[in-house]
C-alpha cells in the first residue's frame, strides 16, 4: 500500500504511518520523499483483503462500497471515518460575507467544512455518515459537500479537529 501525504501536514504523515504499523504489525512501514509529498509505504499481500474496493482505474470510475464488516466498523465508529475523509479530501475554512447596515458595511465570518471528491460513491459514504450523526450538510456543487450550520460545524469541530 502506498499513500501519498502532503508535506504540509507532518502530523498526518505520522498518523498514517502509525495506522499502517498497527494494522500490519509484522510488516515494515517506510517513507518515500517526493516533491511536495511523502508516500507512506507498506507491502503485504493482505492489503487487498482489507480494501476490497481497490482496483484498476480511478476511484470515480469504479464502484466504491463498504462490505458488511467494514460498514459494521463505521456504524460503531463513524467519526474516525469522517475525520479521515476530511483530512484527506476536505478542509475547515472560514468563509465571510458582508451585509449593509445603517452604520456601514458589516463583515461576518463563519467556519465551515468542505469535502470534495469526484467519486459519487465516496461522497455518498461521507453524506450517509453525516446523516447518521445528525450533521446538516448541503451539496455545494457537483463534487463538493458543505457543512455550514453552526451546530453541525461545532459537532464536527468536537470530533474532527484541525489538520496538523
Amino acid at each position: 500500500m502506498r499513500i501519498a501525504c502532503a508535506d504540509d501536514w507532518p502530523g498526518l504523515i505520522e498518523a498514517c504511518s502509525d495506522a499502517m504499523a498497527k494494522v500490519m504489525p509484522n510488516n515494515k512501514v517506510g517513507r518515500v520523499q517526493c516533491t511536495g509529498c511523502t508516500s507512506v509505504v507498506s507491502y503485504s499481500k493482505h492489503w487487498p483483503c482489507l480494501f476490497p474496493q481497490h482496483g484498476p482505474g480511478p476511484k470515480h470510475a469504479r464502484n466504491i462500497a463498504l462490505v458488511a464488516w467494514q460498514q459494521a466498523i463505521v456504524d460503531e465508529h463513524p467519526w474516525p471515518l469522517l475525520r479521515g475523509l476530511i483530512h484527506s479530501d476536505g478542509a475547515r475554512v472560514v468563509n465571510w460575507t458582508t451585509r449593509p447596515l445603517s452604520t456601514g458595511i458589516k463583515r461576518y465570518e463563519y467556519p465551515r467544512y468542505f469535502f470534495t471528491n469526484k467519486s459519487t460513491d465516496i461522497r455518498r459514504l461521507f453524506t450517509d455518515t453525516l446523516d447518521t450523526l445528525g450533521v446538516a450538510w448541503k451539496q455545494a456543487n457537483a463534487w463538493n459537500i458543505s457543512v455550514a450550520r453552526r451546530a453541525s460545524v461545532a459537532l464536527m469541530d468536537e470530533h474532527i479537529g484541525a489538520k496538523y
